[in-house]
């Protein structure tokens, strides 16, 4: 290449020239740009050529205005010192700052003759002079814009002003390196571009192929899976199906299905599986998610069960244009469950009846030993010429035998929680402190009774005297455990949350905690589970029915609480019951003491469905002195005091009775007659024990002062009524 000649002749040529000359260097240097070559070896050529064939000695450089616009970087200086371009570089621009920083902050050409002198080099002077420069001139190289570029700076050892020639060539340089510059940035932005496309390009070919690939993974899993997939348009056009819904699809309706098919089209010869199909999907089809087991198929082929899970098919828009289902065959599964239901129902059943027998062999063992002892006594009554005190011996043989009778059907109930109880509102803790004084006598001088009582009332809500046998009963099964010699303490205290017990969660609520804890053998943990269970006893023959324990467990759950029980081998037990705590306790009455008195002619209507009770109770009352009629349902009562008002004082009803109950005879009565008064009793009853009736209860079985005294309590209210009216 010929290199055009440069500025040094270029101020002495005529106009022509210096149009052809400013020519030829610009595609010079625009050549060697686009060539490749670097902008810094472009401009120091440059300045090179400027340098040699200048008069005199002329250093030149080129500095770059950085892109934030504020500093100047170097660019090029072929012939400056190296260690004044390493100072320079990077210097910021503004008024002051030599000649480059002004001009370029200017915008102008700043031409300074000598740097000794003057006051823009003040900063930089001792720079500029230890290098041995004196003269600065210095042009912004600006872009087509006007914007600064950077700028072209002609040094001298000694003070020198400019001439035209001198400002001709500044300016024909100043014009080539813009060109230069702007050119190798339009470059630069274009190489830039270009590899930002490329990148991006393999960027997105990266993504497809990935993307492609999860598709095909997706695909391919779709294809191979036994679970049936398929997307529906809104007008039921199949858009997607795997080969597993449309074998399954053929199997059930003896057609196949392909994408683009209608599938209400399809099944239009099959009108009933039409209906079911589009009940089905139109429900996912108007964007309801939902999950159906349901039968579908032609009944004349097969007709599977399959559980469907309706999803919404969405576009990029998230608008709704179909939904699709995963569809899996759950015949065998529902088959499978339907066979495990009815085994573990066949195994209920069977523990059931093993419950059951092991109950009735318990209670006949139990009830067997009982009427042997009344058997005997009632025979050896029997006998003539029986002397008295032997014939008072076996009558006291027969009541007690009654009572134990009494107390074992009690407990039952109350393992059962059937017992009709009779809830009071007492103080735990000086329930506890009246009780451990029979406590020390059941248990002996050996036994050490502890007692830890709160210094506030704990009230709760239950039967005392079933809460007395249930803290016997426990005490019994403590003394026994530590074979009549040990520790039992007795603790009671207020507490506001009850654990977690057999799968039931911990509850935070007011309770009262009794404690009965002993210092014997313990329970092992695999029989923890069955204490509770009626009959089950680890005593030696007729040291025990295995009833104590179910007493407990019934009267704790029927009065709203719970027994935790813990135990460790040689070290002891512990029983916790858990009794929901009230507020208050009102006053309790005086129990009244168990005497006969007459009936002074008192009509009771006794009904009772028994003969032999009805005729018992009749005779019984006669005896009291009271006046009686007996009928054997509620309805014939219901009738006998219609036909007689006011004839009847007293109604005394058993509960369970066919057709109407006693609880619905005494509902009866009160709304009809309000102030007649009503007795209930009853060995059991569902109803009772449920609670919540609001009348006189008389427990069977009773005895005659008993009933003497329920009689009492009813003829006084009724004198009472009299009075007030």
């Amino acid at each position: 290449m010929n290199v055009p000649e440069t500025a040094s002749t270029f101020g002495r040529r005529d106009g022509a020239d210096r149009a052809r000359m400013l020519i030829e260097r610009e595609r010079y240097v625009l050549g060697q740009i686009a060539a490749g070559v670097p902008l810094t070896q472009v401009l120091e050529d440059l300045l090179r050529a400027v340098e040699a064939q200048a008069s005199g000695q002329m250093l030149t450089s080129i500095l770059f205005l950085s892109e934030d616009g504020r500093h100047l970087r170097h660019g090029a200086a072929p012939s400056l010192p190296v260690a004044y371009n390493e100072a320079i570089d990077g210097i910021t621009i503004g008024e002051g700052v030599g000649s480059c920083g002004t001009a370029a902050t200017r915008g102008s050409a700043v031409y300074v003759s000598d740097i000794n002198t003057d006051p823009l080099w003040k900063d930089f002077r001792d720079l500029a002079l230890d290098h041995g420069l004196r003269a600065c001139w210095s042009t912004p190289i600006k872009a087509a814009d006007g914007s600064v570029l950077g700028t072209f700076a002609i040094y001298y050892s000694e003070p020198r002003t400019p001439t035209t020639a001198d400002l001709d060539a500044i300016a024909f340089v100043t014009q080539t390196a813009a060109l230069a510059i702007e050119r190798h940035r339009s470059d630069l932005k274009l190489r830039r571009s270009q590899d930002e496309l490329r990148a991006l390009n393999a960027e997105l070919e990266e993504q497809v192929a990935k993307r492609t690939a999860e598709r095909n993974v997706l695909a391919t899993m779709i294809e191979s899976t036994d679970i049936m997939v398929m997307a529906v348009g809104l007008d039921y056009t199949i858009l997607a199906i795997n080969n597993a819904n449309a074998d399954e699809f053929e199997r059930i309706y003896g057609v196949r299905p392909r994408a683009g098919d209608n599938m209400l089209e399809l099944l239009a010869g099959q009108p009933d599986q039409q209906a079911q199909v589009r009940a089905a999907w139109g429900r996912g089809l108007a964007g309801e998610e939902v999950t159906v087991i349901e039968e579908y198929g032609d009944p004349d082929r097969v007709q599977p069960y399959y559980e469907i899970k309706f999803r919404t098919l969405r576009n990029e828009c998230g608008e709704r244009i179909g939904c699709y289902h995963f569809v899996t065959d759950v015949t065998e599964r529902l088959r499978e469950q339907a066979a495990l239901a009815q085994a573990q129902e066949a195994l209920r059943q069977s523990q059931k009846m093993e419950a059951v027998g092991q109950l009735t062999g318990g209670v006949a063992h139990d009830f067997n030993n009982l009427l042997t002892v009344i058997k005997s006594s009632t025979d050896l009554l029997k006998r003539p010429n029986l002397p008295e005190e032997r014939r008072a011996r076996y009558v006291a043989a027969i009541s007690d035998t009654v009572d134990r009778a009494a107390k074992l059907t009690s407990q039952l109930l109350a393992f059962a929680r059937r017992q009709a109880l009779k809830p009071e509102t007492f103080d735990a803790g000086q329930a506890v402190h009246v009780l451990s004084d029979m406590v020390r006598t059941l248990t002996g001088t050996r036994i050490e009774i502890i007692t830890y009582l709160p210094d506030e009332p704990c009230f709760i809500s239950a039967d005392p005297s079933q809460f007395d046998t249930a803290l016997i009963n426990i005490v019994v099964n403590a003394r026994d455990a530590m074979d009549g010699e040990g520790q039992i303490t007795i603790t009671v205290e207020p507490t506001e949350t009850m654990p977690a017990v057999r799968r039931h969660a911990a509850i935070k609520a007011p309770y009262v905690a009794i404690s009965i804890a002993d210092t014997g053998s313990g329970i092992p943990s695999d029989q923890i589970d069955q204490i509770f269970e009626p009959f089950f006893t680890t005593k030696g023959v007729g040291h025990g029915t295995g009833l104590g324990l179910s007493q407990v467990f019934g009267f704790v759950k029927q009065s709203g609480g719970q027994v935790i029980v813990e135990s460790e081998v040689g070290q002891g037990t512990t029983f916790t019951l858990y009794l929901p705590r009230v507020i208050a306790a009102p006053g309790v009455a005086a129990p009244e003491e168990e005497t006969t008195e007459d009936g002074y002619g008192t009509c009771v209507l006794v009904v009772e469905d028994n003969r032999d009770v009805g005729t018992f109770v009749t005779q019984t009352l006669e005896e009291l002195g009271y006046r009686t009629t007996w009928v054997e349902n509620a309805q014939a009562a219901l009738d006998k005091l219609a036909a007689s008002p006011g004839a009847h004082d007293i109604v005394f009803s058993d509960v369970v009775m066919p057709g109407m109950n006693g609880v619905e005879l005494a509902r009866h009565v009160q709304r009809l007659y309000p102030d007649l008064p009503l007795i209930l009793t009853s060995g059991y009853s569902h109803v009772l024990a449920e609670g919540g009736h609001g009348f006189e209860l008389l427990q069977k079985p009773y005895s005659v002062e008993a009933l003497s005294r329920v009689l009492r309590k009813a003829s006084r209210k009724l004198r009472k009524r009299a009075q007030a009216k």
